[in-house]
């Protein structure tokens, strides 16, 4: 470690790295020292034989996957292949791990820490979600989106959201071409159980739930504002209509206040040409409001 540390500096230094980056570098090679104490596992276990890779990879992952909703009642030969492909990866505080807008390149299942989730639908002006991942959830489900989509190229899906963690974090990461091959590999991941597990905890669908909801209750209130305007109206128009009665027997009975009378009655019918127009415009208002993107939906009936 202190060799790894000296060197570190000296190549900080080499390359005038600021002072806040070189922090990062520290806490991070410090991190890592204290969770595998200067080993590399992923290196160590690569160069053993298959059958002893796999059942080291299995003592050390398999109870985790389990935790993981995702996951949990998936068959043994699904949890050995996961199991065989998963890396760890680990994250210091204040570290991005996604970007909303940038390439999706694995698949991160949390075993400790919490994350902040966000998304601003792309920039839209005015929206704004946020979301707090922790132990057992996941990030970066439009990759399993793609990976199970058998039409899907190879460009990569692109990050809906933006994800730093907020403390240490410790994860699994399942790499793209490592998830397309057990999408294609196992049909038990195209199952409806997946399907329902899977828009549960993806904060994509979680997002796009909160806000069909709100959108639907902004259409409800917007209605009964109109049904209860429309009643005020209503009510208003049959006092005009009294009162257009009234005049009309004044104007007979009095024909020198006729001017006077007929203001009056230009002024309602102007009243009433207004609230016309309101009530139009308020129904124009609530058809053209904008529908709610639905997040695309991979095939799960393979």
């Amino acid at each position: 470690m202190r060799i790894r540390r000296r060197d570190s500096e000296l190549w900080m230094h080499h390359r005038l790295l600021p002072q806040e980056l070189r922090e990062r570098v520290r806490r991070y090679d410090q991190y890592k020292w204290l969770e595998t104490k200067g080993v590399d596992e992923e290196s160590l276990v690569q160069s053993l034989p298959k059958d002893l890779r796999r059942d080291i990879k299995r003592h050390l992952c398999l109870n985790l996957v389990r935790r993981v909703p995702l996951f949990a009642n998936s068959d043994e030969m699904l949890l050995d292949a996961i199991c065989e492909r998963l890396k760890p990866s680990l994250y210091t505080e204040n570290t991005f791990v996604l970007l909303e807008g940038d390439p999706v390149d694995e698949m991160l299942f949390i075993i400790r820490g919490r994350l902040e989730s966000i998304t601003t639908d792309g920039g839209r002006s005015g929206f704004f979600n946020r979301g707090i991942l922790k132990e057992n959830d996941f990030c970066g489900e439009e990759l399993l989106t793609w990976a199970l989509d058998p039409k899907s190229g190879s460009n990569l899906p692109p990050s809906t959201r933006t994800v730093k963690a907020l403390t240490e974090v410790e994860a699994f990461a399942l790499e793209a071409d490592e998830l397309k091959f057990i999408t294609t590999q196992f049909s038990r991941l195209h199952s409806r159980q997946v399907q329902h597990t899977f828009r549960f905890y993806s904060q994509q669908w979680r997002t796009w739930a909160a806000c069909y909801v709100q959108a639907a209750w902004r259409r409800y209130s917007r209605r009964k504002s109109r049904e209860l305007r429309q009643n005020e109206e209503e009510e208003e128009d049959d006092d005009d209509d009294l009162g257009d009665k009234d005049d009309e027997e004044e104007l007979t009975r009095d024909p020198q206040s006729s001017s006077f009378g007929a203001t009056i009655l230009a002024s309602r019918f102007a009243a009433n040409a207004l609230r016309g127009v309101r009530r139009f415009r308020s129904l124009k208002s609530g058809k053209a409001s904008a529908k709610l993107q639905k997040p695309h939906e991979p095939d799960f009936t393979q």
